[in-house]
């Protein structure tokens, strides 16, 4: 009984403290004082859109201002990026910074019209999750050696599909070949779901694909999961390996979102959004989605958000390089 009252307490204790020190920082910054523009860099009704909305809708509660979401997609997430870059740092714009903006595109495209690190301040992670290597369910590898006994024996007799040049499905797959010493062929489409209904359809060999996409062709029986791109199992495939496990601890994909805003916007405000952001998710029926989808839950500070920034351009910088990937 005494450990049940001691941890009420604390939970009182430490949400008395968001409480108190997000309102300080309002007063003190009396922001936000009007609507909040959040810019999706991709287009309506897909993964990056929906969670938009669910952080927004729950941060214009805790904000007490509406937060008006606006899509703004093309050129693989640099167009609504660079007005989330370009826009005036008072708060007032944020957006959805995600893998390939602000981790790929800089060393892919070469010509950006926003630098991620010096246009760009991030404020807090909102998610991250693995890869899933699948193949069609009538293919004869049934294992992550079969693709690489065979690769090996028939060089470029392999292929891949993917959504579209630097995207996670194409990256993920350019790490494995560099790390298994393997030829495959890649065949970009239009759209993740393009590439996926196209393996499905037994027109190409493989796929790495998110969790949440594939889990659906997974249960019905119409894909194979090899492996996963995480350093643990996946609650959702507990029999499938990791790359790790498998003894190729480098082939480790996370993608990943979180939210930025432009350099110069105050340290308070950042603040601010970051405590709004982080206590919306907290929200169960977001963190159900989230682990329902085979995501982590994001949250933290900006200055760890910024590190994984880094650490992620660093590590992808070097892979577009190598594989010499050109954009369309």
């Amino acid at each position: 009984m005494k450990k049940f009252v001691s941890t009420l307490l604390l939970i009182s204790v430490g949400l008395w403290a968001f409480l108190f020190h997000t309102s300080a920082v309002l007063a003190q910054t009396n922001y936000p004082n009007k609507p909040i523009m959040f810019i999706v860099p991709y287009g309506a009704g897909g993964g990056a859109d929906a969670r938009s909305r669910q952080i927004a809708q729950k941060m214009s509660a805790l904000l007490k201002q509406p937060i008006v979401v606006e899509n703004k997609p093309g050129a693989g997430g640099n167009i609504g990026t660079e007005m989330i870059a370009r826009a005036a740092p008072d708060g007032y714009t944020i957006g959805m910074g995600n893998f390939a903006p602000l981790a790929v595109n800089k060393t892919l495209f070469g010509n950006l019209r926003y630098d991620p690190e010096s246009d760009l301040v991030p404020i807090v992670l909102i998610e991250r999750g693995p890869l899933v290597l699948v193949v069609n369910p009538s293919s004869p590898y049934k294992s992550v050696q079969d693709i690489i006994k065979t690769a090996k024996a028939k060089p470029g007799s392999l292929t891949f599909s993917s959504g579209g040049i630097g995207g996670s499905h194409q990256l993920s797959a350019e790490l494995f070949k560099i790390n298994t010493d393997i030829d495959l062929i890649h065949v970009p489409y239009k759209s993740g779901s393009a590439a996926l209904m196209d393996l499905m359809a037994n027109n190409v060999t493989m796929m790495f694909d998110q969790m949440y996409s594939a889990m659906p062709g997974i249960k019905g029986n119409k894909l194979r999961p090899l492996a996963i791109t995480s350093k643990v199992r996946s609650p959702l495939l507990p029999n499938v390996p990791t790359f790790l496990e498998l003894g190729y601890p480098k082939v480790e994909v996370l993608n990943w979102q979180g939210l930025i805003a432009p350099k110069g916007t105050s340290p308070e405000i950042i603040q601010a959004l970051n405590a709004a952001a982080n206590q919306a998710l907290k929200d169960p029926q977001i963190r159900e989605q989230m682990l329902a989808q085979g995501n982590e839950i994001g949250g933290g500070t900006p200055a760890e958000f910024a590190a994984l920034i880094k650490s992620e351009s660093t590590k992808w910088g070097a892979v577009v390089k190598m594989a010499n990937i050109k954009p369309e």
